[in-house]
This record gives structure tokens, C-alpha cells and sequence, in this order.
């Protein structure tokens, strides 16, 4: 064994959102240290960009990097997200939030929306959402960031941001050189693999010069350079459960005397899902389909009249196979971003995705040991991360409630067994199932059910302990400081105004 096997070079292949997320966190994980990192990626090669939106977890990430949301905001352009508002989905009309945060107080250990089930029994009307501090706030167009130290439950929200996805690659690129990281703009021709076992060696670039590794970590997007094309790990498909398989993305200007709203838009149309995404100089816009169910002129006849301002962009369609690797580690190589697997962007996950692969490698960083329990550990954790998220997905087509064939389609796709599993917990007994590495909580799980008015048949039984009357005064004065707290709350659009002018697209 070398006497010292630590990992000294790291080749990033692939810049982009992924990409230069990567080069940035590995720069601030491992400053002071030897280690050497590497991009290499072409600017004469587009990059997907689709997500602009994201969860909460964005702003930890790069507030490890020891960057403020201010700073992030006036970079990107970004505006606030307190949630996603979905609209159509249970029919035309239909309308509801997910919002960042929690419903309502639980008491002796039993959830809160049992509560709210035994009062809504009684004859009580008031939506679930009005007990949620972040969904009444995201329905008002107001924003406000958390307090701190939160003196209730009913305080406690989050909040993430739209942004634009190319100029937040373009801060983290400059941060990354800032910190000693090499960028090289070039093509690759060729990946060398060691003739005994496989491990990648170098790549070689367009002019014949090769970059050699240690690590080499594939964010080449759904080409997969390294992990899918050179090492062949095969590729998990997914669409037999999440049928879209492609989507136009267009940009758009604001439309006139409109403030931005602090939620995305995720609006259900005949041929699918369109997404709405408010940034300060401009709009994302974009339909996820079904190319087995309707046309490309069907989707953009869905999209183009509904778009949020007049298009600056033609629309760019992006095919693409849900799914996963089947292994997002393999010898050398760590796939993270597109190349590692994909899911559509309902729920926002692709970046968040991107984040989790970039903690989960700093907490298994190798050595030049490579061994086998470190990537099966990484790669076991990135699957149930995958699989577990892609289930709260297909939930929302499991769901839905419009007639068109796609939906129905979907409505008749039979779940996955965890889901079902989960599905069936709840209609029994109201209570979630919580499986290790997932992204979302019950509380997300909660606003699903609720919106698309899946209830369980009762309540909790101990929940009749409580006098009905105090029960419902109780209630009242959560909706009442809720209904307080929004209105004290300044209008998103004057929030964004309390900030530096964005920077120039």
C-alpha cells in the first residue's frame, strides 16, 4: 500500500449548474489542502438550464461557501419562493400550495392535521393552507424572511429562490477560480481507461492534450461522457411510472404592471404541465409532456398563449428518459447532475439533487484506495434518495383529476410499491411513513394529500380527548395569528425592491 494514498487531482468533466456547484463546494471543503481540481468543459456547448426554481436547501448550500442571499439574489436575479402553486390539477379551477413549512401545532405527539380533521367534522370550512404561515403568505404576495428563533411552530417557514440557473454557474465558476480551480475550455475526443481494471486515466481533448486524474466526476449533463458512454453503467428507466418524456422551455419578459409572485407556477394543461418562474428582468416558462400522448405543436399551442410575458427566446425542446443509473459511482468516476439520473422538475429537485450528490461525496471523499464499501454506501444512498423523490412525483399524477387521456393514463399507471405502501397508510390511519434519504417531509407529503382532497376516513382517536369547543377556539386563534402575521408582512415586490439592483443579464 502507498504510503500516502490520498486523492491529489480532480477532473470535473462538464461546467454548468452541476458542474461549477461541484468545483465551488469541493474548493471551500477542501481549502488548505493539496488537493488539485480541474474543469473542463466547452463553451460551444449549451448547457439544459430548464431549472430556475429551487428548494430551501440552495441557500444552505451556498451559504457554506460563506455567501449571503443578498449577494446570490443580485447575481442570479433572483426572486423569493415560498412554495409552489399548483393549478388545474384536480380540474380546471382547482387550486392550491405547497408551501415551505409546517401546519398548524401538533399536540401530545399527535400530527395536527388530526386536529383539523376532527374539526372539520364538526362543520368547520377553513382551509388546511390557513394554517400555514408560508402558503397564507405565498397566496397574499407578501414575504418576509423567517425570524430566527421562531416562537411557535406557526412561525416556522422557509423559503428558496427563482433564479437564473446560467448566471448562478457563472458566480460559482468565479468563486471556484477564485480558490485555485482550473478551468479549461475544450472539447473531449476521448476517455483513456486503464487496461487492467478499468479506472479512467485521462481525457483526452480536441487539440490532443490530456488532462489526467485521480477523481473524475461527470456533470457532462444527459450525455453521461464518463459514466454512461466510457464506463457503460447502464441506465434505470423510469417512464413506465412518470410518463413525460420531453419538454419546451422558453423565456419571456415580465409582463407588464405584473409583480412577481413569490411561488412558482405549475399550471396542468390538456398535453401536460406547464411551469411559470418569475425572475426580477425576467420570466422561465416551460411544458413537460408526453410525446407518446400528443404532438409537438399540441404541447406549444399549451404553452406559447399562456406564457407570462412576450417571448425572448424560441422554444427549445429537451427530450429526455426519467431515471437513474443504476450505479452513480463507479471506479473513479462519481456521477452527479444529469449524468446520474433525472426527474422532471415539479417539485424543483434537480439542483437539489445536485447538492445532496456534493455532500454525500465530501463525506465519502476517497482515497486512491477506491474502496468498495465507500461507493456501495454512496451509491445505495443516492438510489433511495432517487427512488424516494421520484415517488412523491408520480403521487402527483396518481392523483390528479382531469379527464384528458394522458391524465387518465397516468391515474391508471400502478404505483410503485413504497408509494403504495405510503398511499395506503395514509387513507388507513392519516399517518406517513418515513423511509432514510428522502427530500421531502410529512408536512410536504400533507399538503399533497390535502390538495388534491385525499383524506383518511377519521382521526386520531385521542384527539377526542380534547373539548370540542376549546378545540375549535383553538384553531381560531392559530388562522388569527397566521392571518396576522401576513398581513404585517410587506408585499414580495417591495421586498425585492429593498435589495441591490440585479446584475445585467
Amino acid at each position: 500500500m502507498e504510503a500516502d494514498s490520498r486523492i491529489r487531482t480532480v477532473v470535473i468533466v462538464g461546467g454548468g449548474t452541476a458542474g461549477w456547484m461541484t468545483a465551488a463546494a469541493l474548493v471551500q471543503h477542501f481549502r488548505g489542502t493539496p488537493l488539485r481540481i480541474t474543469v473542463v468543459e466547452s463553451s460551444d456547448i449549451g448547457t439544459i438550464g430548464v431549472g430556475e426554481a429551487t428548494i430551501p436547501t440552495i441557500r444552505r448550500f451556498y451559504a457554506q461557501l460563506g455567501l449571503s442571499d443578498e449577494e446570490v439574489m443580485r447575481a442570479t436575479g433572483a426572486t423569493c419562493k415560498l412554495g409552489i402553486r399548483f393549478c388545474d390539477w384536480s380540474g380546471p379551477g382547482s387550486d392550491f400550495i405547497h408551501p415551505f413549512g409546517l401546519y398548524g401545532q401538533d399536540l401530545k405527539g399527535i400530527g395536527f392535521h388530526h386536529f383539523w380533521l376532527a374539526d372539520r367534522a364538526r362543520g368547520q370550512t377553513a382551509p388546511l393552507g390557513a394554517y400555514s404561515l408560508g402558503a397564507a403568505m405565498a397566496a397574499a404576495g407578501r414575504f418576509v424572511t423567517p425570524s430566527p428563533r421562531p416562537p411557535s411552530s406557526l412561525s416556522v417557514f422557509d423559503w428558496a429562490l427563482h433564479l437564473d440557473a446560467t448566471a448562478f454557474a457563472r458566480h460559482l465558476r468565479a468563486y471556484a477560480e477564485a480558490g485555485g480551480c482550473v478551468r479549461i475550455d475544450a472539447r473531449i475526443n476521448g476517455v483513456d481507461l486503464r487496461q487492467d481494471d478499468g479506472f479512467i486515466e485521462g481525457v483526452v481533448l480536441e487539440d490532443g492534450r490530456r488532462v489526467a486524474g485521480d477523481l473524475f466526476i461527470d456533470c457532462s449533463g444527459f450525455r453521461a461522457l464518463l459514466i454512461g458512454e466510457a464506463l457503460a453503467e447502464p441506465y434505470e428507466d423510469w417512464s413506465r411510472w412518470l410518463l413525460c418524456d420531453a419538454a419546451f422551455a422558453v423565456q419571456s419578459e415580465n409582463a407588464p404592471g405584473d409583480q412577481p409572485a413569490p411561488f412558482t407556477r405549475v399550471t396542468a394543461r390538456p398535453s401536460g404541465w406547464q411551469w411559470s418562474i418569475p425572475l426580477r428582468y425576467r420570466s422561465g416558462n416551460g411544458i413537460v409532456f408526453s410525446s407518446r400522448h400528443v404532438t409537438d405543436e399540441q404541447a406549444l399551442a399549451d404553452l406559447m398563449p399562456n406564457l407570462m410575458g412576450r417571448p425572448l427566446t424560441e422554444p427549445r425542446r429537451i427530450g429526455f428518459r426519467p431515471g437513474r443509473r443504476g450505479r452513480a459511482w463507479v471506479r473513479n468516476c462519481v456521477s452527479i447532475g444529469l449524468s446520474s439520473g433525472f426527474l422532471e422538475p415539479l417539485e424543483s429537485t434537480s439542483i437539489a439533487l445536485i447538492e445532496t450528490a456534493i455532500d454525500r461525496l465530501k463525506s465519502f471523499f476517497p482515497d486512491r484506495r477506491f474502496a468498495q464499501p465507500v461507493l456501495d454506501e454512496f451509491n445505495d444512498q443516492t438510489a433511495r434518495e432517487m427512488e424516494r423523490t421520484r415517488d412523491f412525483i408520480i403521487l402527483h399524477y396518481q392523483l390528479n383529476g382531469r379527464d384528458e387521456p394522458f391524465w387518465a393514463d397516468c391515474r391508471a399507471v400502478p404505483p410503485p410499491e413504497t408509494l403504495q405502501r405510503k398511499l395506503d397508510l395514509w387513507k388507513a390511519r392519516g399517518q406517513f411513513v418515513r423511509y432514510r434519504w428522502e427530500m421531502f417531509h410529512p408536512a410536504s407529503w400533507l399538503a399533497i394529500y390535502d390538495g388534491f382532497g385525499v383524506w383518511p376516513e377519521g382521526h386520531d382517536p385521542a384527539v377526542d380527548g380534547v373539548d370540542a369547543d376549546q378545540l375549535s377556539k383553538s384553531l381560531a386563534a392559530m388562522r388569527e395569528a397566521v392571518a396576522d402575521a401576513v398581513a404585517s408582512a410587506p408585499m414580495h415586490a417591495d421586498f425585492l425592491s429593498s435589495l441591490e439592483p440585479p446584475v445585467a443579464a
